[in-house]
């Protein structure tokens, strides 16, 4: 699970921060839409960030960046993130969906004027294949690249595949050039080199080229000449700078100091001043409760009839009332915007919560909630939500006692499916359905909740329908079936699917979210 949250960084002082950037960027008089706009402009976010290597790459912050400096096969129109629409290529697909072939654009260049190539690609996705340390490297898994010619690539895979669209959107999966690469120790496989090289210039075909990195306090970029993709920016300097505080990056951005605040809760973004912009909706992560099936870690939420009890018991609207603006029930595992979603969630319904309860052998002893208590996700702290849901469980009559603990010692149990009753959130890590099939029995997420695929055949089959599919008609219905099945008798209870607020100074449109990076730079323009 790639999370999509930021991890906290050593926070910067607002005046340290402020020395870092200098004088690179000037707001408009008044800070707001008055003037003329920058022709450069900062951008406040809680670094997550280890490296300019694309191929290596697997954080937020880090796909924002390798975004604005590469480009990839295929892409997303500005926040549609339900079909990819042709970037470096176009594609067409056999109908099994097996073989996906890439026919590269005419003309296009890196930014040292070379032409992009097939070789390139070949090169640039191997790499990522071979180099099985890297983080992003399950993203080529079962793939594989074969030039047909200078402008053609086939893509194949021995099973269906209509997530592979998807995956090549993935900016860890950008087209290198590959000359450059190898020849700064680029390989296809671990023994790679030319991450140090990557980390201080930039070798992509994107609109900004890299000018200086560091992954602990800001990045620096800058127009790339050689451009001549579809983007046109209007900003030629971008300063991305690491202010781990929400509340610090809310003055910077009222106070003129900065353009755009990327980590806002839906608290801070009601109370912003004038002269400010806030572009607001669901992010792509699920918070929910989990609770193990394994009897002898378990004890009574192993019965399948108490999740049915927890799941029916819970006021949502009064959950999502933690969450601010931006926020939605979470109506299944798979957030609104992908594809299989439910439209519906659950109602609270307190008769059937202590019918299933009576059914489940509860006696009324106490049963511990654990979760992380310093991490909030999407400006979702979880220990009011915890009590709330303590109370409202209460009123069902389960009684529940708080366990917080700090994230790294709660990931440990979480990971390892020692928690009996636990709140747990999960973010894709590419913009596919795909990504929450892991909630399957005998699956990654089943197995930290103690569920084999031998508990639930059914639910197997399901996913394994939704996972080979060769229709998007057939596809979507396999994943609302499959989230509909999970609704109905998983050990998971979704609760809450967080809000993305990220606010601008108000002569800044273009704004989009991105489930995978957060939003595009180079479509940020001035009015």
């Amino acid at each position: 699970m790639r999370t999509k949250i930021r991890y906290v960084a050593t926070a910067l002082g607002l005046s340290a921060t402020l020395a870092l950037v200098g004088c690179a960027a000037t707001a408009p008089e008044g800070g707001s839409g008055s003037g003329s706009a920058p022709t450069s402009i900062v951008i406040d976010t809680a670094f997550t960030l280890e490296t300019a290597d694309p191929g290596r790459n697997y954080v937020p912050t880090g796909y924002m960046v390798s975004k604005a400096l590469y480009e990839t096969l295929l892409d997303f129109a500005g926040s549609d993130e339900s079909t990819a629409v042709p970037g470096l290529a176009s594609y067409t697909q056999n109908d099994d969906a097996t073989v996906f072939t890439f026919t590269l654009a005419d003309g296009r260049v890196f930014s040292d004027g070379t032409p992009v190539t097939a070789d390139d690609v070949v090169f640039s996705l191997n790499r990522v294949k071979g180099m099985t340390e890297s983080k992003a490297n399950f993203l080529m898994e079962g793939i594989e690249v074969a030039k047909v010619d200078d402008k053609t690539v086939e893509l194949s895979t021995a099973t269906p595949s209509l997530k592979l669209p998807a995956l090549m959107t993935n900016p860890s999966l950008a087209i290198l050039n590959s000359k450059v690469v190898i020849e700064n120790g680029g390989t296809t496989d671990n023994s790679d080199a030319a991450e140090k090289f990557l980390n201080g210039t930039s070798a992509g075909s994107g609109p900004y080229i890299l000018d200086s990195l560091s992954v602990e306090s800001q990045v620096v970029l800058t127009g790339n000449e050689k451009y001549n993709g579809a983007e046109d920016i209007d900003f030629d300097r971008v300063v991305i700078r690491n202010v781990s505080e929400s509340a610090t990056q809310k003055m910077n951005l009222e106070g003129g100091d900065s353009q755009v605040a990327v980590d806002l809760s839906g608290d801070q973004v009601a109370g912003l001043s004038g002269g400010v912009s806030v572009t607001s909706g669901p992010s792509a992560q699920t918070i929910f409760l989990l609770l193990n099936q394994n009897p002898e870690i378990a004890g009574v939420t192993a019965n399948p009839e108490f999740a049915s009890a927890v799941r029916y018991a819970l006021d949502y609207p009064k959950l999502l009332e933690l969450a601010g603006a931006g926020s939605e029930q979470a109506t299944g595992v798979i957030p609104p915007s992908f594809l299989g979603a439910l439209t519906d969630g659950v109602k609270q319904d307190l008769a059937a919560s202590k019918a299933a309860l009576a059914k489940s052998g509860y006696a009324g002893e106490t049963i511990t909630l654990e979760y992380p208590n310093d991490y909030p996700v999407g400006g979702v702290s979880f220990t009011p939500l915890a009590e709330r849901i303590q109370s409202q469980l209460a009123d069902a009559g389960i009684t529940i006692a708080l366990a917080p603990a700090p994230f790294t010692t709660q990931i440990d149990e979480y990971v390892n499916g020692r928690e009996a009753f636990s709140i747990w959130f999960w973010g894709p890590d590419y913009a596919d359905s795909a990504n929450f099939l892991p909630f399957q029995a005998g699956a990654k997420v089943g197995l930290r909740a103690g569920w084999t695929a031998e508990m639930a055949p059914s639910i197997v089959e399901l996913a394994t329908a939704a996972e080979t599919a060769t229709s998007m008609e057939a596809r979507e219905g396999a994943f609302s079936d499959f989230a509909t099945a999970l609704q109905k008798q998983g050990p998971f209870v979704p609760l809450i699917v967080p809000g993305s607020n990220i606010a601008t100074a108000d002569y800044i449109t273009g704004v989009n979210y991105n489930s995978t990076w957060t939003m595009d730079i180079a479509e940020l323009q001035a009015k």
